[in-house]
């Protein structure tokens, strides 16, 4: 495929600005379309963008406007449908975290992709740090040793302060503390990029031990339409299938801390960190004669394909890039057994992911 790669954004809100203003300055990228269930709102998203047309259904579209793959940018409860009725019209599909709001859509998902045979992956953004793929790299080739240890955060500041906008008055942010409006909270939100984050360098989980909680936020817990009622702070005890043990945990309630993701794996031979308030393109390590002195080195990494650019290579060369929809789906398991764990108080082991 030597001329672009048509690609319709569905779903026309805050992250799809994000989006699309990344894929505009790709040359793999030709974007056609703009679709949202206000069509007022996806007109004027294609007008803001240069994008020629504008629809109020995907069905619509996909009936009027030739293209090769669609971006899913809606809400978390749409992914599953729209992506499987993507990928039996024949279509490429990118689909925005988490992959399906349960384990069983995921799986549905992913059988979709293998009888469509289309590409199909999941965009956990922080795939495109260059500190997440050197770590792993560093980690899958033994470079600290066998793990031991993992602890993993991610740190958001929106509920107590107004650094993003002020989330009392904005759906965007509203329907995000709402389970009635397809949310899974900040486990589903932005624990599934931590889940991610901290199990693609150390391994697959062996148990999870989850607390969730979804603190007191307004008189009655509910703002206008939206009971605010899906959890803002997750806290997950884990066990590794190597053996090792470790913490994994993330809240809204973190202020002074705007979005930062840390990590930090211990081995027998080392221990290397990601800290995103110091760096997303370099991790630091102490290793080797380093720990006898509890000495810390930086090192650099060079920058990485972002997710659009490995999704756009896959659709060219025919080869998987990763993560895809089954990678999303051993995710969603891990999400499916924490919310089990909190429900019934115990720990709750995972089954072996299949491929």
């Amino acid at each position: 495929m030597k001329r672009p790669i048509r690609l319709a954004i569905v779903g026309t809100g805050s992250i799809a600005e994000v989006h699309a203003n990344i894929l505009k300055t790709m040359p793999a990228c030709q974007l056609v379309a703009a679709v949202d269930i206000t069509p007022s709102q996806a007109e004027a998203f294609a007008g803001q963008h240069g994008i020629p047309a504008a629809f109020g259904s995907m069905p619509e579209m996909l009936r009027q406007v030739p293209c090769d793959a669609l971006l899913i940018s809606t809400p978390d409860a749409s992914h599953a449908a729209l992506s499987i009725a993507a990928l039996r019209a024949g279509k490429h599909v990118l689909c925005e975290k988490p992959l399906a709001l349960c384990h069983a859509d995921a799986r549905r998902m992913v059988a979709a992709a293998r009888k469509a045979d289309k590409v199909a992956m999941v965009n956990l953004s922080y795939r495109n740090w260059s500190a997440l793929q050197g770590v792993a790299k560093l980690v899958h080739k033994g470079g600290i040793g066998e793990v031991r240890h993992v602890e993993a955060s991610y740190l958001q500041a929106w509920l107590p302060s107004k650094i993003w906008g002020n989330w009392r008055t904005e759906p965007r942010w509203l329907w995000r503390l709402s389970s009635g409006h397809g949310s899974k909270g900040v486990l589903g939100d932005v624990g599934v990029h931590i889940v991610d984050f901290a199990t693609y360098p150390a391994g697959p989980l062996r148990s999870v031990y989850a607390q969730l909680r979804a603190f007191p936020k307004a008189p009655g817990n509910r703002i206008g339409e939206y009971v605010l009622d899906a959890n803002d702070s997750a806290v997950l005890n884990v066990e590794f299938r190597n053996g090792a043990l470790g913490t994994i945990h993330t809240t809204r309630w973190c202020g002074g801390h705007t979005n930062r993701l840390f990590l930090k794996i211990a081995g027998t031979h080392g221990t290397v960190e990601i800290d995103s308030e110091r760096s997303t393109t370099a991790y630091r390590i102490c290793a080797g004669r380093d720990l006898d002195h509890s000495q810390w080195r930086d090192v650099e990494v060079p920058p990485t394909p972002d997710n659009f650019a490995r999704f756009f290579r896959a659709i060219r060369t025919g080869k998987p890039e990763q993560p895809d929809f089954a990678r999303g789906a051993e995710v969603q398991q891990v999400l499916d057994a924490c919310i089990r764990s909190d429900a019934e108080h115990r720990p709750v082991t995972l089954p072996v992911a299949r491929s």
